[in-house]
């Protein structure tokens, strides 16, 4: 689902987990805290596997979480299984760990294919290793593995590799293999200081001149990494969902909300500081978005929107958000989604920002919102509302045994088999593009220090239900009064259907 990364985010603050969201790419910033604390790392990344981790890397995969043991009087574990880059090494000669990230980079990482090394292994005699594999690839891994271990250091081995290149070929080949062994060294960045202090410092974010509180709302998970890649990279990536692929992109239909972000990070980026007023061209205030054409991918270069004059003002650079008043920041959202605070006070103020986003939702979205997904929305709302009041019910607030009632009748409900079950892929398509408005919206809403209250996204969307909720009201209307027993949930289904349609 869409906003899976928001959702865990609240996850862990919820339950008091304390975290730090990274500048860039994570990994050398964990492997140097797990080798500071003497943790294994828990993940299931493989390149955990060419670090050198002292406690060792637990693939998550490996977790046998349904036999969870007794250790005696120290409690209870859940047996998992541990690797280690020293004992791994030690299966090939005399190994050395320094030597598994250019492993790594030549059998292919993420970010680096390198064809140009078909040359070196077509030629060198790699030794075959211990045992048989079972393909060529297992053998090929086996002897390169037992070819570096005559090395002790990546340089002597780089060195070696080149010999079998072409002259040409040969220091852009080194070049990459050392830009690319270097993502495995330990990082700069302290995060101790992070968990003990909540300072996050890096050298990275620094000479990006990203400002100080837009960093420390990234570490705290208080800003998306879409933010920061809009500000610092000017490009970002928007997740294809199931949708009707005919149709254009569910994202389109948040793109003004998406062009207000960029205005914001954007008109005020270091980018156009230091330019003149000539070099300020249209270029400066695009990003490039990658989206979904039909079935391929899409690269469009979109304008940043221009902001109201409070936004505008020399006194507000980016590193000065904070200080515009909150009102504006809060009008400047509201105008976003094309509503007024007034239609949203009977709202429960954890509901208001979803509503507005619904709001703006059925009025941008192409096709048209039909009535039957609005109204299947909003029942899953109200659901998640009463699900909240029974697991979670307010010790200032005396239980109300109707909720409780109604409660149980919309579990029974839930248990009854559908008897249409058909996917409607149009409604898929139109819950999805609520989906982008909804996290375009929390971006938006983090952005400007969050005016409206956040919805506990856990609770807020559930799409088998909104699904099933969509057909059985093609079928049966009378679904609609399925909270019926409870007269506050009633009252509030009825209270989010006149805003919305109003």
């Amino acid at each position: 689902p869409l906003l899976t990364r928001e959702a865990f985010v609240q996850a862990l603050g919820r339950l008091g987990v304390p975290f730090v969201q990274c500048f860039a790419e994570a990994d050398r910033e964990i492997a140097g805290l797990a080798n500071r604390w003497g943790c294994p790392v828990l993940s299931l990344d493989s390149d955990f596997c060419v670090f050198d981790l002292a406690g060792g890397y637990c693939p998550l995969s490996h977790f046998q979480w349904q036999s969870v043991r007794s250790a005696g009087p120290q409690g209870c574990y859940v047996p998992a299984r541990c690797f280690s880059a020293q004992r791994f090494c030690g299966h090939f000669g005399r190994l050395s760990t320094a030597l598994l990230p250019l492993f790594a980079v030549m059998t292919g990482n993420d970010y680096i294919g390198l064809e140009a090394l078909e040359a070196f292994f077509s030629k060198v005699r790699l030794p075959r290793g211990c045992a048989a594999g079972r393909g060529g690839r297992h053998l090929r891994l086996q002897g390169l593995l037992t070819w570096l271990a005559q090395f002790t250091e990546p340089a002597e081995a780089v060195d070696n590799v080149l010999k079998y290149l072409k002259k040409h070929q040969r220091e852009e080949i080194r070049e990459l293999l050392c830009t690319s062994v270097e993502d495995y060294a330990p990082s700069d960045v302290n995060l101790e200081d992070f968990f003990e202090n909540g300072s996050y410092e890096c050298e990275a974010a620094r000479q990006a001149d990203v400002p100080q509180w837009v960093l420390d709302a990234l570490a705290k998970g208080k800003l998306a990494p879409f933010v920061i890649n809009a500000l610092i990279l000017r490009s970002t990536f928007l997740r294809v969902q199931v949708e009707n692929m005919q149709r254009p992109s569910a994202h389109s239909t948040a793109l003004p909300i998406r062009q207000v972000i960029y205005g914001l990070l954007l008109r005020v980026s270091h980018s156009t500081e230091d330019a003149s007023p000539s070099k300020q061209t249209n270029e400066l205030l695009t990003v490039c978005e990658f989206d979904r054409c039909q079935k391929t991918l899409k690269k469009t270069f979109l304008q940043a929107a221009s902001l109201p004059p409070d936004f505008c003002d020399d006194r507000f650079p980016l590193d000065k958000l904070m200080e515009v008043p909150m009102s504006c920041r809060e009008m400047l959202l509201l105008e976003t989604l094309g509503v007024k605070m007034s239609f949203l006070e009977p709202i429960p103020r954890h509901l208001q920002l979803p509503i507005a986003v619904t709001c703006y939702w059925i009025r941008c979205s192409e096709p048209k919102v039909k009535l039957n997904q609005l109204k299947a929305l909003l029942l899953m709302i109200v659901s998640g509302e009463l699900q909240r009041i029974i697991d979670d019910p307010d010790p200032r607030v005396l239980p109300a045994e109707d909720d409780s009632i109604a409660y149980n009748e919309f579990l029974k409900w839930k248990e009854k088999k559908l008897e249409n079950n058909d996917f409607d892929l149009d409604a898929a398509h139109s819950f999805c593009q609520w989906q982008c408005c909804l996290q375009m919206g929390l971006y938006l809403n983090q952005l400007l220090g969050t005016p409206l209250s956040e919805p506990d996204l856990g609770r807020l969307y559930t799409g088998t239900l909104v699904h099933r909720l969509y057909q059985e009201l093609k079928s049966a209307p009378a679904v609609e009064n399925l909270f019926i027993l409870s007269p506050k949930m009633a009252q509030l289904y009825l209270v989010l259907l006149n805003t919305a349609e109003s």
